[in-house]
């Protein structure tokens, strides 16, 4: 792995460039701690920054449609061209790279989310975050064996624990969401029992949070995720 020692501001910017070229974007960065259980970079280099990418769904959206993993007719399209792209990106930059779909073992990519700062626990199982509510996706970990030269803002707090109402859990037809949690097996029968509701357009759930309204999900990009959701 090419040495990077000069991992600064700038490089950080032209990272995020990058990213969003491709439909991504960087959701965050820390210094990882042994309890963080973040994997050596490719080289067997222990990794002294991880940055966590993320994608917005639309933004993502528009990017994958037109890529030849959409068109293929092969399973998990977004998923490999996730990896295609992400992985060409990382290498570029002397990075390594892990994502969420591995496994198992699964990357404990929302520990690493929360380390890195902005988001908080939704009663909906992802995470939200205040500017981008629970639109952000996690897509993959980029590894550095270089620290980053610019030193990482105080991780600020999500939006969760002070939202009031909790409109989530209310907007829910099939009952899903509760103070126990997520009931996937609910939601996924509801679905299935259901095909004209309006969830299979997205979330009903994710749409009525009152955060990241700007970043919600088209009706086109929620319902390929919503059709992949139920299989």
């Amino acid at each position: 792995m090419t040495s990077h020692p000069a991992r600064d501001a700038a490089w950080l910017a032209g990272l995020g460039d990058g990213l969003a070229r491709a439909g991504f974007c960087l959701l965050g960065r820390f210094e990882p701690v042994p309890e963080d259980e973040v994997p050596h970079t490719g080289t067997g280099h222990a990794a002294r920054a991880v940055f966590v990418v993320g994608s917005l769904s639309n933004a993502l959206f528009e990017v994958f449609a037109s890529s030849p993993e959409a068109a293929d007719g092969l399973p998990d399209p977004l998923d490999r061209f996730t990896r295609r792209v992400l992985t060409g990106l990382a290498e570029s930059e002397g990075l390594g790279i892990v994502f969420p779909f591995e496994g198992p073992p699964y990357h404990p990519f929302q520990r690493w989310t929360l380390r890195a700062g902005g988001f908080s626990r939704s009663p909906m199982g992802v995470l939200a975050h205040r500017e981008f509510g629970p639109w952000a996706g996690l897509r993959a970990a980029f590894l550095s064996s270089e620290p980053l030269a610019v030193p990482a803002a105080s991780p600020a707090e999500g939006p969760c624990p002070a939202c009031s109402g909790t409109p989530c859990m209310s907007a829910c037809p099939a009952g899903a969401l509760s103070e126990a949690g997520y009931d996937v097996p609910r939601c996924l029968a509801y679905l299935r029992a259901n095909p004209a509701a309006p969830c299979h357009a997205g979330c009903l759930a994710r749409h009525a949070c009152p955060f990241g309204r700007a970043h919600a999900q088209s009706p086109e990009a929620g319902s390929f995720h919503m059709r992949s959701f139920v299989g």
